[in-house]
């Protein structure tokens, strides 16, 4: 494969999808997997006594979105609502949490501090994404048939 064909688009094997961000994606995947997904089930198959059902659920949706990724390695594209589902909770999060915490100068040194920490390179992962097939895919209305 020559570097070069990894940023062209591939209509046959990827839908039109640059073969780098169908890699990005796999690699972003592959990491979700590994510290999410391992932190998650860790606390669930560690917890001990009842559990609070909001945290719970929290953890239960850690636990479920890169296990579903596992999937993703074989099929990165159809994937992708779960991908945006990451970028979207992410992304209020951080403009709805942490950046009116972070304007009052409050929000270092804080355990929300370290949650937007780890969401800080959070725009890498918008670079994976095939936002012209997203825009294609779920935006615009499907193409009709010619019979």
């Amino acid at each position: 494969m020559k570097f070069a064909s990894l940023f062209a688009p591939d209509p046959v094997r990827y839908d039109g999808v640059r073969p780098i961000q169908v890699h990005l994606l796999r690699a972003f995947y592959v990491l979700m997997m590994l510290f999410v997904g391992t932190a998650a089930w860790r606390s669930i198959l560690t917890h001990q006594g009842p559990w609070d059902p909001v945290r719970a659920i929290a953890v239960c949706v850690w636990a479920a979105y890169p296990t579903l990724l596992i999937l993703g390695i074989l099929h990165p594209i159809r994937m992708l609502p779960l991908f945006l589902f990451m970028l979207a909770y992410k992304a209020i999060w951080l403009g709805a949490v942490a950046y009116p915490l972070w304007r009052a100068g409050t929000l270092w040194g804080t355990p929300t501090g370290d949650i937007a920490r780890d969401f800080l390179p959070l725009p890498f992962a918008f670079l994976a994404v095939p936002w012209g097939h997203v825009f294609r895919t779920y935006v615009l209305p499907p193409k009709r048939q010619v019979a």
